[in-house]
C-alpha cells in the first residue's frame, strides 16, 4: 500500500509540474540542436523580450485571479501604441494641425487614463451588472479595435502604419542601459523591473491586493468581511487596464512603428503565461514571481522554436495546446485539493 502511495504522489508530482518538464525537454533539445541558443545574444534577446511581454501579463493576472480574465488587452495596448506613435513623431499624419511632439510625461499619462478607463468600463460592467468578464471584454475588444481602426484614419494618415518616430522617444524606451559582452541592454527592462516591483508590493503589501485574493477566493465571504467587493474588483480591472496601456506606450518605441494589428493576441500569450506561472482560474491563487517565470518560459520555447526555423503559423498552434494544457493541469491541482 506504501509502495502504491509513493508511486501516485510521484505520479501526481510529474502531472502537475507537466508544463515545466515539457518546457525543460524542449529547451535542452534546442540547445543540443543549435547551440548558440544559449550564446549571450541569444538570452540578452530573450530576457528583453520576456521584459515587453510581461507588463500585460502583471495586468492580466489579477483578473484571472478575480476568477475572469481579460480578453481586450491587446487591442488596449495596440490602442495606446497608435496613440503614443501618433504623437511621439516627425510626421504628424494623425494629427496635421501639430507642429512638434508632444512631451514624453504627457503622452504617458494619456496612454494610463486610456487604459485606466478601459479597465473601469470593463469593471463596472462586471462588478455592478454582474456580467461575466468573457463577454464584457469580448465587447470592449471589439469596441476598441473599432477605436483604433477609425483613430488610423484621422487626419491624413488613411489608416496607414504609423512610424517617424522621435529619437527621444525611442531612446528613452530602447536606448542602451547598459551593455555586457557587448551586447545593448535596452532600457525598458529596468521599467519593467521596476514595474514587477511595484505589482509584487501591491498584490502583497496592500490592503487592496488582500481585497482582491479575498474576492477571487470567495467573493460572498469577503463582502461580509467588510471588502468592498465591487470598488476591488472595478480598481483590479483598472489597475490591469493602467498595465496595458504601458505595454503599448514601450511596444510602439521597441519596434518603431504602430498600426492596427499591434497588439494582436497578446493577451494569448499573457494568459498563458500566467497559468503556466500558477495564477489560477478557480480565483485566488496566484504569485507575482510565478507570472515572470510564466513570462520568462514562453518567451524561451518561443525562441528556440524561431531558432529551429519553425513555421510561424506552427506558433499558433503550439500556443493553442500550451494554454490548454496549462488549464487542464491547472484544473487538476483544483479538483484534487477540492
Amino acid at each position: 500500500m506504501a509502495e502504491k502511495d509513493k508511486v501516485k504522489k510521484v505520479g501526481d508530482i510529474l502531472l502537475n509540474n507537466a508544463m515545466y518538464i515539457i518546457i525543460a525537454l524542449a529547451v535542452v533539445y534546442i540547445t543540443i540542436m543549435r547551440p548558440k541558443f544559449l550564446s549571450l545574444s541569444s538570452i540578452v534577446n530573450v530576457l528583453s523580450l520576456t521584459a515587453a511581454k510581461l507588463p500585460i501579463a502583471l495586468g492580466i493576472g489579477g483578473c484571472i485571479v478575480l476568477t475572469g480574465t481579460d480578453i481586450s488587452a491587446g487591442r488596449v495596448v495596440g490602442l495606446s501604441a497608435c496613440i503614443s506613435a501618433s504623437l511621439l513623431t516627425t510626421a504628424f499624419k494623425v494629427f496635421p494641425n501639430m507642429t512638434s511632439p508632444m512631451a514624453l510625461p504627457v503622452v504617458l499619462l494619456i496612454v494610463v487614463a486610456v487604459g485606466a478607463a478601459v479597465g473601469f468600463v470593463n469593471g463596472f460592467s462586471v462588478a455592478k451588472f454582474k456580467l461575466h468578464p468573457f463577454i464584457v471584454t469580448l465587447s470592449t475588444q471589439l469596441i476598441v479595435y473599432g477605436i483604433i481602426l477609425m483613430y488610423l484614419m484621422n487626419g491624413v494618415n488613411n489608416g496607414q502604419t504609423l512610424s517617424g518616430l522621435t529619437e527621444g522617444y525611442r531612446d528613452f524606451i530602447t536606448g542602451a542601459l547598459f551593455t555586457i559582452g557587448g551586447v545593448a541592454v535596452p532600457k525598458y527592462v529596468l521599467y519593467t523591473v521596476i514595474l514587477t516591483i511595484v505589482m509584487w508590493i501591491i498584490w502583497n503589501k496592500t490592503t487592496f491586493g488582500k481585497n482582491m485574493f479575498a474576492v477571487g477566493s470567495n467573493e460572498e465571504a469577503a463582502n461580509v468581511s467588510g471588502v468592498n467587493v465591487a470598488k476591488t474588483i472595478i480598481m483590479v480591472f483598472m489597475l490591469a487596464g493602467v498595465m496595458y496601456g504601458l505595454t503599448g506606450f514601450l511596444d510602439g518605441a521597441r519596434i518603431a512603428s504602430a498600426n492596427a494589428n499591434t497588439g494582436l493576441n497578446y493577451e494569448c500569450d499573457a494568459i498563458a503565461a500566467c497559468v503556466i506561472g500558477g495564477v489560477s482560474f478557480v480565483g485566488g491563487i496566484g504569485r507575482i514571481s510565478g507570472i515572470v517565470v510564466g513570462v520568462l518560459l514562453l518567451q524561451i520555447i518561443f525562441a528556440g522554436l524561431t531558432f529551429l526555423s519553425v513555421d510561424p503559423n506552427l506558433l499558433y498552434i503550439i500556443k493553442g495546446l500550451i494554454i490548454l494544457t496549462a488549464c487542464a493541469i491547472d484544473m487538476r491541482k483544483y479538483l484534487v485539493r477540492k
